[in-house]
């Protein structure tokens, strides 16, 4: 699409280069087991997070992110947030901060450089009553975002960045998930990673997901039909559809998910992780994308899947700050779209429609927040300056571009400075005046 601890934002100075070059905590381990109801409407468990610090400085406490609390807030009297922990061990939890979306854990003792240590908690999950990216639409559930997860520390400090619904405020590094997610046998689950299924108790089920080096975990939960298929390229793309999405959309989809997944290997590095869920339904507001899963709304003419296939590799593999550079995911996985589907974009652009002097590309969203009105332009005006650059540099140039950038940061976390780098590196011309005048700054 998507001082102190109380306030939003990055919240304290870095202490040295080499802790600006480092995110910490690092080489995260989930290990999550998780139980729904008749319907995966409420999910109870347990999560166990593993880390490691990467940081000069010790690590003396981490924060965990409950954005599944971001609409919803602290909730009102009589109806708590839909995201609730207890239950913490390894660590002393605070209160929550940033509207209920952000948890202290302040850890026993300081974390040196290089030691590992874990935390756990009990995990509670009810699926709000709207339909969203963490919500529902009649019988079909949709967690994205619902897991907590550990926030990153940087060069900036805590990003402890407010929740916003249009758009993404999510900022994690690479990590392995091994999750149980125990429901009853007439609900088929989507989930993030390689997934497989084994008996549970009597009229119950056991998904298992196992996911490296991703940087969410999502999942979904209902009757849905079911179809699998393998790209030509060797990923495996399984289908989850609601009975009442149109056919046509459905097989359109599938089949330009296929596609997508193969043509974005080739031009930015092979899929990794063996297997991708397309989850569709008829009245889904869009596209939403997570490691390995997106939910579609699907009509007739298909929906969104080549933009959130694309998102694949631009967030999910080729990681970015999404509260604080949207542009890196949103503008690079429209133009992806725009090549997939061969697009005319030289006329895609005028200079004169930006809205304002202070409009600009790479703005955070911060400010797309306070202008919603504007944020058309992350999807508008930024795969055209892509398609600019492509014409300026060559096309032959770009695709070498974009395959190196991807492979430069596999995994890893990109920033705007790092992309304008990397193209300045592949032509004798002075970017300078291009990067001004599509406001890249």
């Amino acid at each position: 699409m998507a001082a102190g601890a109380t306030s939003a934002g990055a919240v304290t100075a870095p202490a040295s280069k080499a802790e600006a070059e480092a995110a910490a905590p690092d080489r995260l381990r989930y290990d999550v087991s998780l139980r729904g109801d008749a319907d995966g409407s409420h999910w109870t468990g347990r999560q166990r997070v593993s880390f490691r610090n990467a940081s000069d400085r010790p690590l003396r406490e981490v924060y965990v992110r409950l954005w599944g609390n971001g609409d919803d807030k602290c909730g009102t009297p009589g109806k708590p947030p839909p995201v609730k922990v207890s239950k913490v061990r390894g660590g002393t939890a605070g209160r929550l901060t940033v509207n209920c979306t952000a948890l202290r854990i302040t850890l026993p003792k300081p974390l040196a450089r290089g030691e590992r240590t874990a935390v756990s908690f009990d995990v509670s999950i009810t699926v709000p009553q709207r339909n969203d990216r963490f919500g529902r639409e009649g019988a079909f559930r949709f967690l994205g975002n619902a897991l907590p997860v550990l926030a990153v520390h940087d060069a900036k400090g805590w990003h402890l960045d407010p929740y916003v619904s249009t758009g993404e405020s999510f900022y994690a590094l690479a990590s392995d998930f091994r999750v149980r997610i125990d429901h009853p046998a007439a609900l088929k689950v989507p989930a993030t990673g390689r997934t497989w299924t084994s008996h549970g108790k009597p009229g119950r089920t056991v998904t298992h997901s196992v996911a490296q080096r991703v940087r969410d975990f999502a999942w979904a939960a209902g009757p849905f039909r079911t179809a699998v298929e393998t790209s030509p390229g060797g990923v495996r793309v399984k289908s989850y559809w609601a009975p009442n999405t149109p056919a046509a959309g459905v097989r359109l989809n599938r089949k330009d998910g296929v596609a997508a997944v193969d043509r974005f290997g080739k031009e930015f590095g092979r899929y990794p992780y063996g297997e991708i869920d397309l989850v569709m339904t008829k009245d889904f507001g869009g596209g939403m994308e997570y490691p390995g899963l997106v939910i579609l709304g699907t009509t007739e003419e298909g929906g969104a899947v080549v933009h959130e296939v694309a998102h694949q590799w631009w967030y999910g593999i080729v990681g970015n700050d999404e509260y604080g550079a949207p542009w890196l995911d949103e503008s690079f996985a429209q133009y992806a779209t725009a090549r997939f589907y061969g697009w005319d974009t030289r006329d895609c652009w005028s200079d004169a429609d930006w809205p304002s002097e202070h409009t600009a590309l790479t703005n955070s969203m911060a400010y797309w927040s306070k202008h919603p009105g504007e944020y058309h332009l992350i999807y508008m005006a930024g795969p055209c300056a892509l398609a600019r650059l492509e014409r300026t540099i060559g096309a032959d140039t770009m695709a070498r571009l974009l395959k190196r950038y991807a492979r430069d940061h596999w995994y890893g976390v990109s920033t705007t400075a790092d992309f304008k780098k990397a193209a300045q590196s592949v032509t004798d011309n002075d970017l300078g005046p291009f990067w001004t005048k599509h406001r890249i700054r």
